[in-house]
């Protein structure tokens, strides 16, 4: 016979209440408590009927995670850390993609109102957060970096332009003068790009050293193939960057693929620093140097913003920052490092 609430109390030495509370609103127990009913829920194989809590809480108990790709690995582990944190809810995860395609983004935002979700986490390319806010009015929805707030939308994200910022102040103090940026895309309203450009520039200029537009490349996407075709073409100039800060991991390992392909030697010639810190980084040879964004945090975020905003509609947009950390590896080694012996 399946196990039921009492068999769990029993368990655990609570009350059937306190297992009630740990099922349906978790956030008003003990930590210790909730464990400890949590382990016996494991042990007992207790399975919680879905439908009827739902029924009982006037929700459906599933939320929207809307972004440009499934199948880029950034937003792939991102979505797993959501999908985690959100059973710990007892929540379910719908996943949407949009290809950053503007008219996508506005189809899935609007038919959201009426495909029974809770609430959305949406990460736009093309959309604006003022845009956002006015076709949001239900379900609430939490935006994922890009854009800043306003209105009734959250927005979490990680600092892009001081992540920029270090990323770039890393190579300079490492000797690289011809720094390239590695990920503009005019073609969106990618307020990423925006920023980790100016945290580019900020650096740069804190440094004394001239912000050549001739180091700016602009890609389609963010993929490895993209990464290739702009390494390609810095290769043309007449005179060779000895750094590329890369907007993202893709692009940095695409770049790494047209190095040797090119016979430049990473990172003695050209030293590389991506962003996302997606696990490819970290098995590339040499391991690629980048900014490491707190994907667990981050999701734990955004959902307790989206959890807030479920039972208060009426709360004013809010900036939210999570922590990001330079990872220092072999393809842009510390200063005074010996190539290939950097680690992180």
């Amino acid at each position: 016979m399946p196990a039921n609430l009492k068999d769990v109390a029993i368990r655990a030495g609570v009350s059937v209440r306190t297992v009630s509370n740990v099922v349906n609103t978790p956030e008003v127990v003990a930590v210790g408590t909730r464990e400890r009913v949590q382990a016996a829920i494991e042990e007992l194989g207790y399975r919680p009927n879905v439908a009827a809590r739902a029924l009982r809480r006037g929700r459906s108990e599933v939320i929207g995670l809307v972004v440009p790709e499934i199948d880029s690995p950034y937003f792939a582990e991102l979505a797993a850390h959501v999908v985690r944190a959100a059973e710990a809810r007892g929540w379910t995860v719908h996943i949407e993609q949009t290809d950053g395609s503007g008219p996508r983004e506005r189809q899935l935002l609007d038919g959201a109102r009426g495909q029974g979700v809770d609430g959305v986490i949406f990460s736009p390319w093309s959309m604006t957060a003022d845009e956002i806010s006015r076709r949001s009015a239900a379900p609430p929805v939490v935006m994922l970096g890009e854009q800043p707030g306003v209105g009734t939308v959250d927005h979490v994200a990680v600092d892009n332009r001081l992540a920029a910022d270090t990323a770039t102040r890393h190579l300079l103090a490492s000797g690289r003068r011809r720094i390239a940026a590695v990920g503009l895309q005019p073609h969106l309203r990618n307020e990423t790009a925006r920023q980790r450009l100016a945290g580019y520039r900020d650096a740069l200029a804190e440094a004394g050293v001239p912000d050549d537009e001739r180091l700016h490349v602009a890609v389609e996407r963010l993929h490895h193939e993209d990464g290739v075709g702009a390494m390609q073409r810095l290769a043309q100039l007449d005179e060779l960057p000895d750094a590329l800060f890369c907007f993202t991991d893709q692009l940095a390992l695409g770049a790494l693929r047209a190095c040797a392909d090119l016979g430049l030697r990473v990172p003695e010639d050209v030293a590389l620093v991506g962003f996302d810190d997606i696990e490819a980084g970290r098995y590339a040879v040499p391991s690629i140097t980048t900014v490491a964004p707190d994907k667990p945090r981050l999701a734990e975020l955004v959902l307790t913003c989206l959890e807030e905003r479920m039972r208060d509609h009426e709360l004013p947009g809010r900036d939210l920052v999570v922590p990001h950390r330079l990872l220092v590896r072999e393809s842009a080694p510390a200063p005074g490092a010996a190539p290939g012996g950097a680690a992180g």
